[in-house]
């Protein structure tokens, strides 16, 4: 590029010097042959033209020649320049040339060196893959042989044998079977004793571990539904001017006053257990203090409430702390709590968890399973006891409260399963059954009035027969549901919603039922023929 752009300098600055001169006429050369004659041409007229003008001659000036030498001298390194230039590029070309052979025949003879060691592997492949066929035809030529060693093995033992193959193999599992058959039977009922033996001492084992685990010295507090009184005088104060103050207190506290039981005591009725501690609570305080009137019954009763819940939740967070829960919801607490006040067939709910749990704990820990579960389940199985919602029976209630508060499966299972209404789906809901039943089932945890269940029982069938379109009830389920079967001859299919609604009603209205009862009515008509 530099030698053509110094020729574009030189040739710009050439034009740049101005006009060449004219070129002069060139003088005819004489030679010998100028002497010869020629004929001379016809003489023409000659026209006059007008005169042109000479052209001027240029003077070049002594500038204008040293530019042109210095061009001349500039042209001539510029050409030098150029040659140097291409003999440069035109070696370096050849160097690279040249390297690019070298590389070129070096891959060349890379390529030649790997293509000779593929051939010899290739050469040895082929003489394996001819070994390896020449073996596997001696192979061949070998078990035919042995086959037809074999074949007249046999066919000589049959013939010494007189047996057939088939026949030769029964008689000798027989006679094996013979021989088998009594250290078999040895072995099996051996082992048999031995797996009985290990499993009644280890059964045992874990009943008495567990029950000495779930010992607690935890003192169940009986709170009675009976208050004191000193005179019968308390008793008007109690009543006040047309029943107003009794009235007063059974709104506030939600329970029923039964004054007519003994002179000197008053009695407080109702379901729920905490309302019903309330409510013995403030009668204490209302009869100490003397002043028993609406305002300072709804004072004194709104006062004892807000003690009790803080009362409740201490008791709840002491019970999930003797147990080993924590970070449980602090509503799910105040409902553990509600346990201190609540009695299953005499025995404390508090009482009975703690040992439950520590069974069930003891149980777990010697069986493998998951602790937390069976702990969460144990706390957990009786939550529905304590559920302000009345509707339902408590397993039904548990399973509800442990999802709303988020509990895991299992728990929920372990709520669900505990008294066998479901089948049980893993191992820990099956410990948790079972330190239910040993907790409550142990001499002395609970007792039952036999009487008031007899009565209660005779009761809800005594209100199903009280209808003329029933047939025959029964009570089942230890009162938990009423089975009723109607006479299909006296009744119709819209008389079955309606009966169960109102058995429902009355059993509500009249009978004391802790938990809930399912009314449970059915009609059945049959068509029976015989043929002749």
């Amino acid at each position: 590029m530099t030698f053509f752009n110094n020729l574009s300098k030189l040739f710009g600055e050439q034009g740049q010097l101005g006009p060449r001169s004219a070129p002069q006429p060139r003088r005819p050369q004489h030679g010998k042959s100028s002497q010869s004659t020629r004929p001379a041409p016809p003489v023409r007229p000659v026209l006059e033209q007008p005169a042109q003008p000479q052209p001027r001659p240029v003077v070049q000036s002594q500038s204008t020649v040293t530019a042109v030498i210095e061009a001349q001298a500039r042209a001539r390194d510029i050409i030098v320049n150029a040659k140097d230039e291409a003999l440069a590029i035109h070696t370096e070309a050849e160097k690279k040339a040249r390297k690019l052979e070298k590389q070129l025949e070096d891959q060349q003879h890379f390529l030649e060196s790997k293509l000779d060691k593929l051939d010899e592997r290739l050469g040895g492949l082929e003489q394996k893959e001819q070994y390896l066929g020449e073996e596997k035809t001696k192979l061949a030529s070998l078990r035919a042989e042995l086959d037809k060693a074999k074949e007249s093995v046999a066919e000589k033992l049959q013939k010494v044998s007189k047996l057939s193959v088939a026949e030769a193999k029964k008689l000798l599992m027989e006679s094996l079977e013979k021989k088998m058959a009594d250290q078999m039977a040895q072995y099996i009922k051996q082992r048999e004793e031995e797996a009985k033996q290990e499993a009644d001492d280890k059964a045992a084992e874990l009943l008495i571990e567990a029950m000495k685990y779930g010992a607690t010295d935890h003192v169940a507090e009986y709170t009675v539904s009976v208050v004191n009184i000193p005179s019968e005088e308390i008793k008007g104060k109690i009543i006040g001017k047309n029943g107003r103050n009794i009235h007063a207190f059974e709104r506030a506290t939600g329970v029923d006053v039964d004054l007519d039981a003994s002179p000197t005591e008053v009695k407080l009725s109702c379901f729920d257990p905490v309302r019903r501690e309330i409510a013995r609570i403030a009668l204490e305080r209302l009869i100490k203090d003397g002043r028993i009137q609406p305002a300072r019954i709804e004072e004194i009763v709104e006062k004892v409430q807000t003690e009790m819940e803080k009362v409740v939740f201490e008791a709840g967070k002491q019970l999930c702390h003797t147990v080993g829960i924590y970070n449980i919801p602090s509503a799910l607490i105040s409902l553990l709590g509600r346990f201190k006040y609540r009695f299953s067939y005499g025995q404390n709910m508090i009482t009975h968890t703690i040992e439950e749990t520590k069974i069930g704990t003891k149980i777990a820990h010697e069986l493998g399973l998951d602790v937390n579960i069976v702990k969460l389940g144990c706390l957990l199985h009786d939550i529905g006891k304590v559920s302000q919602d009345p509707d339902d029976n408590h397993v039904a209630l548990g399973v509800r409260i442990a999802k709303k508060y988020g509990m895991p499966q299992a728990v929920i299972d372990c709520i669900a399963q505990h008294h066998e209404d479901e089948p049980f789906s893993g191992p820990e809901q099956m410990a948790v059954y079972i330190a239910d039943a040993i907790s409550g089932a142990r001499p002395g945890a609970r007792y039952e009035n036999h009487e008031e269940y007899i009565k209660r029982l005779e009761d809800l069938e005594k209100i199903a027969m009280s209808y003329p379109e029933v047939k025959q009830a029964y009570a089942v389920q230890a009162g938990r549901e009423l089975r009723v079967l109607l006479d299909p001859e006296q009744s119709k299919d819209d008389d079955v919603t309606v009966l169960a609604v109102k058995m429902r009603d009355e059993i509500q209205e009249k009978v004391m039922v802790p938990g809930s009862v399912n009314v449970t009515v059915i009609r059945e008509h049959r068509a029976i023929e015989k043929t002749t």
